[in-house]
């Protein structure tokens, strides 16, 4: 079987626990992806411009699937985003304001956007997975392309909120997480899996062809997707129950090992 594409979700996958990869592994792994023409993608919840700081030697090379599906860039062009309409947007933001334990990011394609008012603790961590931030007294007055919101919150109010915006919001966004303490409201259909749905027609590649790793409620739908879907180690058991097979724990380089073996054409790619 050949395989074509190879998608990997970020945090929790593809990062280690302090947020970094085996750089000179991977370029090695790169340049054999590219001398059997094997395409890389970046499949993740995290905004475009802080998955391409993770790649600046070949940003204009691969393709994100960012914003889990909402905006879609390949090889340096712009190939796709969503857009809720002023009313949708201003709808869920009065919703999510009146949860007095919900710290909201309103993401759209220029920049980021949290309050002012909130902690500096929350604004800082934003920042870290936010390249592009800015600070606003109202979310009201933001004036750009939305396309999803991420919410901060304890995660003993994790399920519950889940229910809660999924009962009151899905006509709009529907809610999915990584499971890290964070929910992201995405509109419907537009997944990581639509995403790769995208770029495989654009490049002719079928389901079985594609290689995918995820470790969090926002991967279920590309891992049901691909023909080869890899749970992490790390992974919550309902992850490895979806996925086809599983590999090692983000810390110990799971997905390069994977790499490995679809780049030497053993079991099970071949």
């Amino acid at each position: 079987m050949s395989i074509k594409l190879i998608a990997v979700d970020m945090d929790g996958t593809f990062l280690d626990d302090e947020k970094k990869y085996n750089r000179e592994r991977f370029a090695a792994q790169y340049q054999e992806m590219k001398a059997q023409g094997i395409r890389f993608v970046v499949a993740s919840g995290n905004q475009y411009f802080q998955l391409a700081s993770f790649f600046p030697e070949i940003v204009d090379e691969i393709s994100f699937v960012s914003e889990n599906g909402a905006w879609v860039v390949s090889e340096g062009e712009d190939l796709f985003n969503t857009e809720l309409s002023r009313e949708e947007f201003l709808t869920v933001i009065c919703h999510l304001l009146a949860q007095p334990h919900l710290e909201v990011i309103v993401c759209g394609k220029n920049s980021a956007y949290t309050l002012n008012s909130y902690s500096t603790h929350f604004k800082q961590l934003a920042a870290r997975f936010y390249h592009r931030l800015l600070l606003v007294d109202d979310f009201s007055d933001i004036d750009d392309c939305i396309f999803k919101f991420a919410i901060n919150l304890p995660d003993s109010l994790l399920d519950g909120t889940m229910a809660s915006l999924t009962d009151e919001l899905s006509n709009i966004v529907v809610p999915v997480t990584s499971g890290h303490g964070s929910i992201d409201l995405i509109v419907p259909g537009a997944h990581k899996a639509n995403g790769l749905r995208i770029l495989q027609e654009r490049w002719g590649i079928k389901d079985s062809e594609v290689v995918t790793f995820g470790d969090g409620g926002n991967d279920i739908e590309m891992l049901k997707q691909a023909g080869f879907s890899f749970a992490m180690d790390n992974a919550p058991e309902k992850i490895k129950q979806i996925a086809r097979y599983q590999t090692g724990h983000c810390n110990e380089q799971g997905v390069l090992n994977i790499i490995d073996k679809i780049l030497n054409k053993e079991a099970p790619f071949y």
